[in-house]
């Protein structure tokens, strides 16, 4: 979102906001607070999975249950969803279609190791809307980037792969690789330095950069996203993915558009709807409607060379749209850098708190308002009220 008044933020006004905010945060969930207290025996932080710790400043709420684009706390409280699990639940807490899938399916046995009819019916639906004629089905998108990552450096007999500022590829070594001034250093303790050896990250939106990478002829991959959306949003500019894949192919270094985000944003995805052309496609997120999924699409040319070695172990089985974001800018960002000048902690951890308390959950710092199948034009109506109210209170005069 940008607002094109220009206007600065009052800082103090913001602290005010944020301690009002906060105390009457914590006041409203008991509950919560016993559940966390007892969690927090047995699980570090007081919750299943770290993250869940880490991305929010507000103290940690206790989900009893969601229905259609809302979820309600264990103190009664109910949250228009903004967040939707990071895109995961973008067609809303339990539809009935898929409530009455998943359960028919698990009646009948949940996995067999084995190939099931539906899975051919999947891949040929994608293969149309994308493009893309074969796909390999995962856990998660950080499964399916791990597969594509591994048959690229096969396939090229290359070492190195190029990303770009500002992505998220999933929760494995080699992309959780961040720039420090110059230098690509781990982003999370505990990945070994060398984890970045064969992983160059470049700025967004600019090709002499990497086609100066990829001169060099030991690219096995370059993965990026369509438009960038862990840094609020970076579109690309025009002509640029056409002119990253003829930079591909003129190297011959693989492409690979990981749609994990995207895929909701249009039909197809951005790359069916863009008619990008790539080797690789990935998807996760709210493809599985709420159930653990992946997969990734290749190219007939990828796919033969992949039959050909199959017994080689290549890895482990610009409107409030799916994902938006608050512009602190007069212009629209073009990359990383320019972007992450809109990611005011601060001041998106005080918007949180002060949206919950209004019976909306807001997105993740990186993200902005993300909207699902199920919301309304009235659902998106009183985000933007309550959004308005909160820059009125923090603005300066």
């Amino acid at each position: 979102m940008s607002n094109s008044r220009k206007a600065r933020v009052d800082r103090s006004r913001l602290a005010t906001v944020r301690q009002r905010e906060e105390a009457l945060f914590r006041s409203h969930r008991p509950r919560s607070a016993s559940l966390h207290a007892r969690a927090s025996q047995h699980m570090p932080g007081g919750v299943p999975m770290s993250w869940m710790k880490g991305l929010y400043r507000t103290p940690t709420i206790f989900i009893d249950r969601g229905e259609g684009p809302r979820f309600f706390d264990v103190d009664g409280k109910g949250y228009l969803d903004f967040n939707v699990c990071d895109l995961s639940m973008t067609m809303g807490y339990g539809p009935e279609p898929i409530v009455r899938a998943v359960a028919s399916q698990v009646a009948k046995g949940a996995h067999f190791l084995l190939p099931t009819d539906d899975a051919i019916e999947v891949a040929e639906l994608l293969a149309a809307r994308t493009g893309l004629p074969y796909w390999q089905f995962t856990l998660s998108a950080s499964g399916a980037n791990t597969e594509v990552l591994r048959t690229a450096r096969f396939l090229t007999g290359r070492p190195k792969i190029i990303l770009f500022s500002g992505h998220y590829h999933g929760h494995l070594d080699d992309t959780l690789v961040e720039l420090r001034g110059d230098r690509p250093v781990p982003s999370l303790l505990g990945i070994p330095e060398d984890a970045t050896a064969n992983t160059e990250v470049l700025p967004f939106n600019d090709l002499e950069a990497l086609e100066a990478a990829l001169a060099r002829r030991d690219v096995a991959l370059v993965l990026t996203e369509p438009a960038l959306t862990n840094c609020n949003v970076v579109l690309p500019q025009p002509g640029y993915l056409a002119e990253v894949r003829e930079l591909t192919q003129r190297y011959e270094t693989l492409l690979c558009l990981d749609e994990a985000h995207t895929f909701q944003f249009d039909y197809g995805g951005l790359t069916g709807a863009w008619q990008l052309a790539t080797d690789f496609l990935v998807l996760g997120k709210g493809v599985g409607s709420g159930v653990s999924f992946g997969l990734y699409g290749m190219s007939a040319e990828v796919a033969a060379a992949f039959e050909k070695h199959i017994d080689v172990d290549i890895g482990p089985a610009g409107m409030l749209g799916p994902r938006s974001g608050y512009c602190l800018s007069q212009s629209l960002p073009l990359n990383y850098d320019e972007a992450s000048r809109s990611l005011d902690y601060e001041l998106i951890d005080t918007r949180r708190v002060f949206m919950a308390n209004r019976g909306i959950w807001d997105a993740i710092a990186s993200a902005g308002p993300q909207a699902s199948f199920v919301h309304t034009n009235a659902d998106i109506d009183e985000y933007l009220a309550v959004a308005e109210q909160f820059l009125g209170e923090i603005v300066a005069s």
